[in-house]
Protein backbone atom coordinates (compact mmCIF):
# COMPACT_ATOMS: atom_id res chain seq x y z
CA UNK A 1 0.00 0.00 0.00
CA UNK A 2 2.84 2.36 0.91
CA UNK A 3 4.52 1.65 -2.44
CA UNK A 4 1.30 2.47 -4.32
CA UNK A 5 0.96 5.72 -2.38
CA UNK A 6 4.57 6.71 -3.16
CA UNK A 7 4.03 6.05 -6.87
CA UNK A 8 0.81 8.09 -6.77
CA UNK A 9 2.50 10.96 -4.94
CA UNK A 10 5.47 10.93 -7.33
CA UNK A 11 3.10 11.01 -10.31
CA UNK A 12 1.17 13.97 -8.89
CA UNK A 13 4.39 15.91 -8.19
CA UNK A 14 5.74 15.20 -11.65
CA UNK A 15 2.50 16.28 -13.31
CA UNK A 16 2.48 19.41 -11.16
CA UNK A 17 6.01 20.30 -12.16
CA UNK A 18 5.27 19.69 -15.82
CA UNK A 19 2.19 21.91 -15.53
CA UNK A 20 4.34 24.72 -14.14
CA UNK A 21 6.84 24.37 -16.98
CA UNK A 22 4.32 24.14 -19.80
CA UNK A 23 2.02 26.89 -18.56
CA UNK A 24 4.72 29.43 -17.78
CA UNK A 25 6.96 29.33 -20.82
CA UNK A 26 6.29 32.98 -21.62
CA UNK A 27 5.16 35.93 -19.51
CA UNK A 28 3.73 38.99 -21.28
CA UNK A 29 5.59 37.97 -24.45
CA UNK A 30 8.81 37.52 -22.48
CA UNK A 31 10.77 34.29 -22.34
CA UNK A 32 10.98 32.94 -18.79
CA UNK A 33 14.43 31.89 -17.64
CA UNK A 34 14.13 29.43 -14.76
CA UNK A 35 17.05 29.12 -12.34
CA UNK A 36 16.96 26.42 -9.65
CA UNK A 37 19.06 25.67 -6.58
CA UNK A 38 18.77 23.81 -3.27
CA UNK A 39 19.75 26.54 -0.81
CA UNK A 40 17.66 28.86 1.35
CA UNK A 41 16.62 32.35 0.27
CA UNK A 42 19.19 34.00 2.58
CA UNK A 43 22.08 31.83 1.34
CA UNK A 44 24.94 33.49 -0.63
CA UNK A 45 24.01 31.31 -3.62
CA UNK A 46 20.56 32.88 -3.78
CA UNK A 47 22.03 36.36 -3.23
CA UNK A 48 24.35 35.87 -6.20
CA UNK A 49 21.56 34.58 -8.41
CA UNK A 50 19.29 37.49 -7.49
CA UNK A 51 22.07 39.84 -8.61
CA UNK A 52 22.15 37.91 -11.91
CA UNK A 53 18.38 38.30 -12.25
CA UNK A 54 18.61 42.04 -11.64
CA UNK A 55 21.46 42.48 -14.12
CA UNK A 56 19.91 40.44 -16.97
CA UNK A 57 16.54 42.15 -16.61
CA UNK A 58 18.22 45.59 -16.52
CA UNK A 59 19.84 44.81 -19.88
CA UNK A 60 17.35 42.48 -21.57
CA UNK A 61 14.18 42.92 -19.52
CA UNK A 62 12.08 43.54 -22.60
CA UNK A 63 12.78 39.96 -23.71
CA UNK A 64 13.59 37.84 -20.65
CA UNK A 65 11.93 37.28 -17.29
CA UNK A 66 14.44 35.61 -14.91
CA UNK A 67 12.84 33.57 -12.11
CA UNK A 68 14.85 32.10 -9.22
CA UNK A 69 13.59 28.93 -7.48
CA UNK A 70 15.44 28.22 -4.18
CA UNK A 71 14.97 25.43 -1.63
CA UNK A 72 14.65 22.58 -4.17
CA UNK A 73 11.30 23.98 -5.30
CA UNK A 74 11.85 22.40 -8.72
CA UNK A 75 13.37 19.20 -7.34
CA UNK A 76 16.64 17.84 -6.02
CA UNK A 77 19.93 18.68 -7.71
CA UNK A 78 19.90 15.36 -9.57
CA UNK A 79 16.43 16.16 -10.91
CA UNK A 80 17.20 19.75 -11.86
CA UNK A 81 20.40 18.76 -13.66
CA UNK A 82 18.27 16.39 -15.76
CA UNK A 83 15.72 19.16 -16.35
CA UNK A 84 18.52 21.49 -17.43
CA UNK A 85 19.73 18.86 -19.87
CA UNK A 86 16.31 18.75 -21.50
CA UNK A 87 15.77 22.52 -21.39
CA UNK A 88 12.74 22.34 -19.09
CA UNK A 89 14.71 24.78 -16.93
CA UNK A 90 17.55 26.98 -18.10
CA UNK A 91 20.06 26.99 -15.24
CA UNK A 92 20.67 25.12 -12.03
CA UNK A 93 23.33 24.97 -9.35
CA UNK A 94 24.94 21.52 -9.30
CA UNK A 95 27.37 19.93 -6.92
CA UNK A 96 30.73 18.93 -8.33
CA UNK A 97 29.97 15.34 -7.30
CA UNK A 98 26.94 15.19 -9.61
CA UNK A 99 28.90 16.64 -12.51
CA UNK A 100 31.57 13.99 -11.98
CA UNK A 101 29.03 11.42 -13.15
CA UNK A 102 28.77 13.22 -16.54
CA UNK A 103 32.51 13.66 -17.11
CA UNK A 104 35.21 12.34 -14.81
CA UNK A 105 37.28 15.47 -15.42
CA UNK A 106 35.33 16.92 -12.46
CA UNK A 107 37.02 14.38 -10.19
CA UNK A 108 39.91 16.81 -9.92
CA UNK A 109 37.97 19.10 -7.57
CA UNK A 110 36.90 16.25 -5.29
CA UNK A 111 40.49 15.36 -4.43
CA UNK A 112 40.96 15.98 -0.70
CA UNK A 113 43.54 18.60 0.23
CA UNK A 114 44.00 19.64 -3.39
CA UNK A 115 44.36 23.30 -2.45
CA UNK A 116 46.76 24.81 0.07
CA UNK A 117 44.54 27.74 1.04
CA UNK A 118 41.44 29.69 0.00
CA UNK A 119 43.73 32.01 -1.96
CA UNK A 120 45.05 29.04 -3.93
CA UNK A 121 41.52 27.72 -4.47
CA UNK A 122 40.22 31.07 -5.77
CA UNK A 123 43.23 31.61 -8.04
CA UNK A 124 42.67 28.23 -9.69
CA UNK A 125 38.93 28.71 -10.16
CA UNK A 126 39.46 32.20 -11.62
CA UNK A 127 41.99 30.87 -14.15
CA UNK A 128 39.70 30.72 -17.18
CA UNK A 129 42.29 29.11 -19.42
CA UNK A 130 42.55 26.19 -17.00
CA UNK A 131 38.86 25.98 -16.11
CA UNK A 132 37.21 26.40 -19.53
CA UNK A 133 37.96 22.85 -20.79
CA UNK A 134 36.41 21.51 -17.60
CA UNK A 135 33.33 23.72 -17.86
CA UNK A 136 32.68 22.75 -21.50
CA UNK A 137 33.33 19.03 -21.00
CA UNK A 138 29.62 18.24 -20.60
CA UNK A 139 28.44 19.76 -23.87
CA UNK A 140 27.70 16.26 -25.16
CA UNK A 141 25.21 15.93 -22.28
CA UNK A 142 23.34 19.09 -23.28
CA UNK A 143 24.72 21.59 -20.78
CA UNK A 144 27.86 23.48 -19.84
CA UNK A 145 29.11 25.18 -16.70
CA UNK A 146 28.88 28.96 -16.71
CA UNK A 147 29.99 30.04 -13.21
CA UNK A 148 31.51 28.70 -10.01
CA UNK A 149 30.38 29.43 -6.47
CA UNK A 150 32.51 29.42 -3.34
CA UNK A 151 31.37 26.72 -0.92
CA UNK A 152 34.14 27.23 1.65
CA UNK A 153 35.88 24.28 3.27
CA UNK A 154 34.16 20.96 3.90
CA UNK A 155 34.48 19.60 7.43
CA UNK A 156 32.98 16.80 9.50
CA UNK A 157 30.05 17.39 11.84
CA UNK A 158 28.46 14.73 14.01
CA UNK A 159 25.54 14.10 16.33
CA UNK A 160 27.04 12.36 19.37
CA UNK A 161 30.77 11.88 19.00
CA UNK A 162 33.31 14.67 18.31
CA UNK A 163 35.89 14.07 15.57
CA UNK A 164 39.33 14.96 16.89
CA UNK A 165 41.43 12.39 14.99
CA UNK A 166 40.80 10.24 11.89
CA UNK A 167 40.37 7.25 14.19
CA UNK A 168 37.23 8.88 15.62
CA UNK A 169 35.53 8.28 12.28
CA UNK A 170 35.85 4.53 12.55
CA UNK A 171 32.43 2.86 12.50
CA UNK A 172 30.53 6.11 11.91
CA UNK A 173 28.07 6.42 9.02
CA UNK A 174 28.89 9.75 7.35
CA UNK A 175 26.83 11.28 4.58
CA UNK A 176 28.91 12.14 1.53
CA UNK A 177 28.04 13.55 -1.85
CA UNK A 178 27.11 10.98 -4.46
CA UNK A 179 30.42 10.31 -6.21
CA UNK A 180 32.92 7.47 -6.34
CA UNK A 181 35.82 9.67 -5.25
CA UNK A 182 33.97 10.89 -2.16
CA UNK A 183 33.08 7.35 -1.18
CA UNK A 184 36.71 6.29 -1.55
CA UNK A 185 37.81 9.31 0.50
CA UNK A 186 35.63 8.19 3.40
CA UNK A 187 37.01 4.64 3.14
CA UNK A 188 40.52 6.02 3.54
CA UNK A 189 39.42 8.11 6.51
CA UNK A 190 38.02 4.94 8.09
CA UNK A 191 34.37 5.93 8.14
CA UNK A 192 31.38 4.35 6.42
CA UNK A 193 30.35 6.47 3.44
CA UNK A 194 26.61 6.99 3.07
CA UNK A 195 25.80 8.79 -0.21
CA UNK A 196 22.50 10.67 -0.31
CA UNK A 197 20.93 13.85 -1.65
CA UNK A 198 21.42 16.99 0.42
CA UNK A 199 17.70 17.43 1.03
CA UNK A 200 17.57 14.07 2.83
CA UNK A 201 20.37 14.79 5.30
CA UNK A 202 18.46 16.54 8.10
CA UNK A 203 15.94 13.73 8.51
CA UNK A 204 18.67 11.09 8.23
CA UNK A 205 20.61 12.79 11.05
CA UNK A 206 17.49 13.20 13.16
CA UNK A 207 16.49 9.55 12.76
CA UNK A 208 20.05 8.23 13.30
CA UNK A 209 20.22 6.79 9.80
CA UNK A 210 23.63 8.50 9.69
CA UNK A 211 25.95 9.65 12.47
CA UNK A 212 27.17 12.78 10.76
CA UNK A 213 27.94 14.56 7.53
CA UNK A 214 30.56 16.78 5.94
CA UNK A 215 29.93 20.25 4.64
CA UNK A 216 30.60 23.92 5.30
CA UNK A 217 29.33 25.91 8.31
CA UNK A 218 26.19 27.16 6.57
CA UNK A 219 24.76 23.65 6.60
CA UNK A 220 24.47 24.00 10.37
CA UNK A 221 22.23 27.04 10.16
CA UNK A 222 20.68 27.56 6.72
CA UNK A 223 19.79 23.87 6.60
CA UNK A 224 19.29 23.48 10.40
CA UNK A 225 21.74 20.59 10.76
CA UNK A 226 23.05 22.26 13.92
CA UNK A 227 19.75 21.42 15.60
CA UNK A 228 20.86 17.79 15.55
CA UNK A 229 24.67 17.82 15.20
CA UNK A 230 26.54 19.34 18.14
CA UNK A 231 30.17 18.83 17.04
CA UNK A 232 31.85 20.53 14.07
CA UNK A 233 35.50 19.61 13.37
CA UNK A 234 37.71 21.77 11.16
CA UNK A 235 39.68 19.03 9.41
CA UNK A 236 39.23 21.00 6.12
CA UNK A 237 39.42 18.01 3.79
CA UNK A 238 38.02 19.69 0.68
CA UNK A 239 37.37 23.01 -1.03
CA UNK A 240 34.87 22.04 -3.70
CA UNK A 241 33.04 24.63 -5.81
CA UNK A 242 29.36 24.52 -6.56
CA UNK A 243 28.79 24.97 -10.28
CA UNK A 244 26.10 26.88 -12.16
CA UNK A 245 25.23 24.99 -15.34
CA UNK A 246 23.14 26.14 -18.29
CA UNK A 247 21.15 24.38 -20.98
CA UNK A 248 23.34 24.33 -24.08
CA UNK A 249 20.48 24.77 -26.53
CA UNK A 250 19.35 27.93 -24.75
CA UNK A 251 22.91 29.30 -24.54
CA UNK A 252 23.48 28.63 -28.25
CA UNK A 253 20.20 30.40 -29.11
CA UNK A 254 21.51 33.70 -27.74
CA UNK A 255 22.85 36.27 -30.16
CA UNK A 256 26.52 37.22 -29.71
CA UNK A 257 25.41 40.46 -28.04
CA UNK A 258 23.06 38.64 -25.68
CA UNK A 259 25.67 36.00 -24.86
CA UNK A 260 28.13 38.75 -23.93
CA UNK A 261 25.55 40.18 -21.51
CA UNK A 262 24.85 36.73 -20.03
CA UNK A 263 28.58 36.05 -19.63
CA UNK A 264 28.87 39.30 -17.69
CA UNK A 265 25.91 38.17 -15.61
CA UNK A 266 27.63 34.85 -14.86
CA UNK A 267 30.68 36.74 -13.59
CA UNK A 268 28.37 38.81 -11.39
CA UNK A 269 26.95 35.63 -9.82
CA UNK A 270 30.42 34.52 -8.73
CA UNK A 271 31.50 37.98 -7.55
CA UNK A 272 28.40 38.74 -5.49
CA UNK A 273 28.15 35.23 -4.06
CA UNK A 274 31.79 35.29 -2.97
CA UNK A 275 31.41 38.70 -1.35
CA UNK A 276 28.44 37.41 0.64
CA UNK A 277 30.17 34.17 1.61
CA UNK A 278 32.58 35.39 4.29
CA UNK A 279 29.94 37.40 6.12
CA UNK A 280 27.51 34.48 5.96
CA UNK A 281 30.08 32.06 7.40
CA UNK A 282 30.83 34.35 10.35
CA UNK A 283 27.12 34.74 11.01
CA UNK A 284 26.59 30.97 10.75
CA UNK A 285 29.35 30.25 13.28
CA UNK A 286 27.80 32.64 15.80
CA UNK A 287 24.32 31.19 15.25
CA UNK A 288 25.66 27.64 15.54
CA UNK A 289 27.32 28.46 18.87
CA UNK A 290 23.94 29.71 20.09
CA UNK A 291 22.60 26.28 19.04
CA UNK A 292 25.25 24.74 21.34
CA UNK A 293 27.42 23.46 18.51
CA UNK A 294 31.02 22.93 19.65
CA UNK A 295 33.74 23.86 17.15
CA UNK A 296 36.81 21.62 17.22
CA UNK A 297 40.24 22.31 15.68
CA UNK A 298 42.05 18.98 15.18
CA UNK A 299 45.49 18.35 13.68
CA UNK A 300 44.76 18.70 9.96
CA UNK A 301 47.95 16.93 8.92
CA UNK A 302 46.76 13.69 10.54
CA UNK A 303 43.67 13.73 8.31
CA UNK A 304 45.63 14.78 5.24
CA UNK A 305 48.03 11.86 5.60
CA UNK A 306 45.17 9.33 5.49
CA UNK A 307 43.73 10.44 2.18
CA UNK A 308 46.64 11.72 0.07
CA UNK A 309 46.98 8.24 -1.55
CA UNK A 310 43.72 9.06 -3.31
CA UNK A 311 45.60 11.61 -5.46
CA UNK A 312 47.79 8.92 -6.98
CA UNK A 313 44.85 6.53 -7.37
CA UNK A 314 42.72 9.02 -9.27
CA UNK A 315 45.54 10.31 -11.46
CA UNK A 316 46.56 6.76 -12.38
CA UNK A 317 42.98 5.83 -13.28
CA UNK A 318 42.30 9.05 -15.19
CA UNK A 319 45.50 10.25 -16.92
CA UNK A 320 43.80 13.27 -18.52
CA UNK A 321 43.65 14.86 -15.05
CA UNK A 322 47.45 14.93 -14.65
CA UNK A 323 48.11 18.16 -16.63
CA UNK A 324 45.31 19.93 -14.73
CA UNK A 325 46.64 18.63 -11.41
CA UNK A 326 50.17 19.75 -12.23
CA UNK A 327 48.96 23.23 -13.19
CA UNK A 328 47.03 23.50 -9.92
CA UNK A 329 50.19 22.60 -7.99
CA UNK A 330 52.14 25.16 -10.00
CA UNK A 331 49.62 27.89 -9.18
CA UNK A 332 49.80 26.91 -5.51
CA UNK A 333 53.54 27.58 -5.43
CA UNK A 334 52.94 31.11 -6.69
CA UNK A 335 50.30 32.00 -4.07
CA UNK A 336 51.58 33.82 -1.02
CA UNK A 337 48.42 33.51 1.08
CA UNK A 338 48.24 31.82 4.47
CA UNK A 339 48.62 28.06 4.13
CA UNK A 340 46.19 25.84 6.00
CA UNK A 341 48.52 22.88 6.01
CA UNK A 342 51.66 21.58 4.37
CA UNK A 343 51.64 18.92 1.68
CA UNK A 344 53.84 15.90 2.27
Amino acid sequence: MKKVFKIFLSTILTLGTLLIFTSCGKSDSKTIIRVSHNQAADHPTNIGLLAFEEFIESKLGDKYDVQIFPNELLGSQVNTVELTQTGAINFTVASNAILESFDNIYQIFNLPYLFNSPEHYHAVMDNKELIKPIFTSTEKSGFEAVAWLDAGTRNFYTVKKPIRTPDDLKGLKIRVQQSASNIRMMELFGGAATPMGFGEVYTALQQSVIDGAENNELALTSNKHGEVCKYYSYNMHQMVPDIVIGNLRFLNSLSPEERAIFDEGFDIISKVQREAWGESVNKAIQQAKEMNVEFIYPDVLAFQERVLPLHDEVLAATPKLKPIYDKIQEIGKEIKGAFLYNKK
